[in-house]
């Protein structure tokens, strides 16, 4: 018998879209039912494996093995009856179940309202430019860091992917680091983070602010990292971004319908 497997919209490194794998997903296996995608109904939160992860039949890891996740792969989960596990969304509509500590929980719920041209759409920051900033960005999850580049498609740095970004919902900001961390108002406090703001790292290497990301809320940003050779999302609770946090700033967003194309 063929081994189900996991919903996993991106391949580690891959630079392909999020909403793109989901909509080809929905239409081979359908996943939600047309009722479900008129309606809009969620189908699960985006998770993402922080380890290479065995997707077990039952929540048990004594039961079959359906498929593995590798790391830093993505998942649509749901909780459990355990808190030891997750369900996770397969590509037939069952489901397998995937221990919880294996797996990092995203801000963005998983549904199956569509955005006009077939796409899946994540949300659930409360703020509609956010949102679409946020889900936007993870289709550049994979793009290769270059230092000094501009491409949120072939080639970007840290301040380069959060100065792309912004400027996709008419922010406009500096183009280095430690410019744009001069601009927007102080977060002085890491409890009142909110999805949206600008997170500014000191880089001991050159003695001032090297590095920047994006808040995506529950503790983890996007960026563009040299370390992860890419664009990635990361644990703001890891000490090594802790302890050389050293600035939030926070945007003032206008009302967007719609983003301007990728470059």
């Amino acid at each position: 018998m063929r081994a189900k497997q996991p919903i996993i919209p991106l391949e580690a490194g891959m630079n392909s879209g999020l909403k793109v794998f989901l909509t080809a997903v929905i239409a081979a296996a359908a996943i939600v039912s047309g009722a479900q995608a008129k309606s809009g109904k969620a189908i699960g939160m985006l998770g993402q494996a922080t380890r290479k992860a065995k997707i077990y039949a039952s929540p048990s890891s004594s039961s079959r093995v359906y498929s593995t996740a590798s790391e830093f792969q993505y998942l649509v989960v749901n909780k459990s009856d355990s808190s030891q596990w997750l369900e996770v969304v397969l590509v037939n509509g069952a489901v397998g179940y995937v221990n919880s500590s294996a797996v990092a929980q995203l801000p963005f719920t998983v549904s199956g309202a569509t955005d006009g041209s077939g796409g899946q759409t994540v949300s659930g920051t409360g703020s509609n430019t956010v949102d679409k900033m946020l889900n936007y960005s993870l289709g550049f999850i994979g793009t290769p860091y270059k230092w000094g580049g501009n491409s949120l498609t072939s080639g970007v740095d840290c301040s380069g992917f959060v100065k792309g970004l912004f400027t996709q919902v008419g922010v406009n900001l500096p183009r280095t680091a430690s410019e744009q961390a001069k601009v927007g108002e102080a977060v002085t406090r890491l409890e009142n983070l909110q999805p949206g703001d600008r997170l500014y790292f000191y880089e001991k290497r050159r003695d001032k602010i090297g590095h920047t990301g994006i808040y995506i809320g529950q503790a983890k940003f996007i960026h563009s990292s040299s370390g992860r050779k890419g664009v990635a999302i990361d644990d703001l609770r890891e000490q090594k971004w802790r302890k050389i946090l050293v600035g939030v700033r926070r945007s003032k967003f206008p009302a967007v319908t719609s983003l301007l194309s990728s470059s």
